[in-house]
């Protein structure tokens, strides 16, 4: 399959692109910012010939409490985090309702389920991404079209690998399956997503999170 990357560090994204070959585009941006959703999806099929599978996974923290929480740092957050997914969606299911297939998977959060102290704007955001997958999904289903959403737990991450060995214990702790997630198990959950063999499941969330929560 051709591949499109896209982010805002292009050093990042031209190592993967490397790695992946001639199949594999980059085309780096700010999600943020106006249009940058639609552009994207246009200059992808441009790239490619048509976008049938897309993963929503943009995410940015603005963490603090609520009380002390500013305009700005829940605006932005909500902003990339959730707008942008709807915009990428709306463009990119132009396309996909012409060729009557589709995949659209958005990654959220196990915070979408739980909360968190200090993540009001993170965690509905990733909420609101939940309430964009069922209704996307009861748009299109009868064309073909698949949307699904991933809620990852704590996953071993250069955030998670910053902590204290006392702190990982302790996280490690609270995980029924005694270890924190890999990046791997989430993009598993997502390659199935995305396969002929999801064809049947559309407006789900797939929690992968080891246990932490069981929802």
């Amino acid at each position: 399959a051709n591949v499109t990357l896209s982010g805002t560090r292009r050093t990042a994204l031209e190592e993967i692109a490397a790695e992946l070959g001639e199949r594999a585009y980059v085309v780096a941006c700010n999600l943020a910012h106006g249009e940058a959703p639609t552009n994207l999806i246009e200059t992808a099929q441009t790239k490619m010939g048509s976008v049938d599978i897309l993963v929503n996974n943009a995410g940015l923290t603005r963490d603090c409490l609520a009380l002390r929480m500013k305009d700005d740092d829940w605006h932005d957050v909500l902003e990339l985090n959730l707008t942008s997914a709807f915009k990428l969606s709306r463009a990119a299911l132009r396309g996909m309702l012409k060729r009557r297939w589709g995949r659209i998977i958005n990654i959220s959060s196990i915070v979408a389920s739980t909360g968190n102290p200090g993540q009001a704007n993170y965690a509905a955001a990733k909420a609101g991404l939940i309430g964009l997958t069922k209704s996307l999904a009861a748009e299109t289903a009868r064309r073909g079209i698949t949307v699904n959403a991933v809620a990852p737990g704590m996953i071993n991450t250069p955030m998670t690998q910053a902590l204290t060995e006392a702190q990982q214990t302790a996280l490690q702790g609270q995980i029924p399956t005694g270890r924190l997630g890999e990046p791997e198990d989430i993009a598993a959950g997502t390659i199935y997503l995305a396969s002929d063999e999801a064809a049947y499941v559309t407006g789900q969330t797939l929690h992968i999170n080891g246990g932490m929560a069981m929802i």
